[in-house]
């Protein structure tokens, strides 16, 4: 029964609820990772940033495809500058694994060419990302996603099923919006509100900038009395992908249909108090039937926070459980 109970993750004191654990890590919390930046083109005339971070172990320093390696996936508008990605990244450097943090299409500071963005069902990219490592010589691969970017690496390893390519062995997702009609739905209640504002004012700044290079393709009208993420994806996300609306992109978008095709070693961490997650998306009694997906629901940790109890630990929980569940 892959379900985890209990875990064994206990919060600081002084971060007593999901908000504090979610807001307080993602605003204060200073950490960086030494990344070298790659760029790669896609089949359709795009491109996707990389970000490389290496390990370094004694005699494998020109062996890059000895190494096992972590391709990282990061939540909706978020980076590899992230605190929870690059501390993710710090940590597994610090303790063998070359990171592949990759961008989804304008996340990587620059504007990508073509109309389209990224959305939470793409897994096309993600591919891509794989393809090129795989061409690198890594013999050894996991998958990791937060957010945004766990759905993608679920429903990823969900077409895949028992053809999933054989050098990648394990995966570990965080604070995964796994239903994501009813996880939309969520971000509309009035606590989560700080939440739906701030995707709402990237994501709208986004178009806005790309409807100036792309005039009479990019259409913004409307656009302004966008409150909410499912009224966003209503409006631009599901048209401008192909979905009929945000219900339908939802449904075909949503990992949790996927998860009994998974055939690799996985890990879903997500916390019961996180306040971008439905009760749909704690699927435990799914749980207990998978023979490949492992979950582990604590009641603490916030969206991708898991910050460590003890004011002298610089490494989160998560980080220590993602490491931990790969060397098994």
């Amino acid at each position: 029964m892959p379900l985890i109970t209990p875990s064994d993750y206990r919060p600081p004191a002084h971060l007593w609820n999901g908000h504090l654990q979610t807001i307080v890590p993602a605003l204060f919390r200073k950490v960086s990772a030494s990344y070298t930046r790659e760029r790669i083109e896609t089949p359709d005339d795009d491109f996707l940033d990389l970000d490389w971070s290496y390990a370094h172990r004694p005699g494998f320093e020109n062996q890059t495809g000895a190494k096992p390696l972590v391709i990282l996936s990061h939540g909706l508008e978020g980076d590899s500058r992230r605190q929870y990605l690059a501390g993710m990244v710090r940590h597994l450097t610090a303790n063998g694994f070359d990171c592949l943090a990759w961008h989804y299409r304008s996340c990587s500071g620059e504007m990508n060419r073509q109309a389209r963005f990224y959305h939470l069902g793409e897994t096309g990219d993600l591919q891509l990302v794989i393809e090129y490592a795989l061409q690198k010589g890594y013999k050894h691969i996991n998958l990791m996603g937060f957010s945004a970017g766990g759905n993608v690496t679920l429903k990823y390893l969900g077409e895949q099923a028992t053809a999933i390519h054989p050098a990648i062995e394990k995966a570990v997702v965080f604070s995964v919006p796994l239903h994501l009609t009813t996880a939309s739905r969520r971000l509309e209640a009035w606590d989560s509100q700080v939440y739906n504002q701030r995707f709402n004012r990237t994501l709208k700044r986004k178009v806005f900038e790309k409807a100036a290079l792309m005039p009479g393709v990019i259409h913004t009208e409307g656009l302004q009395k966008v409150r909410t993420l499912r009224e966003f994806d209503n409006l631009f996300t599901a048209r401008l992908h192909g979905f009929r609306d945000a219900e339908d992109y939802y449904q075909q978008s949503s990992a949790l249909p996927y998860l009994d095709k998974i055939a690799i070693p996985t890990l879903i961490v997500s916390a019961k108090n996180d306040p971008f997650l439905s009760r749909e998306c704690f699927p435990e009694e799914l749980g207990r039937q998978l023979p490949n997906v492992w979950m582990e629901f604590p009641a603490q940790g916030g969206h991708c926070g898991f910050t460590p109890a003890g004011s002298n630990k610089t490494v989160y929980w998560s980080e220590e459980r993602a490491l931990r569940f790969l060397k098994e």
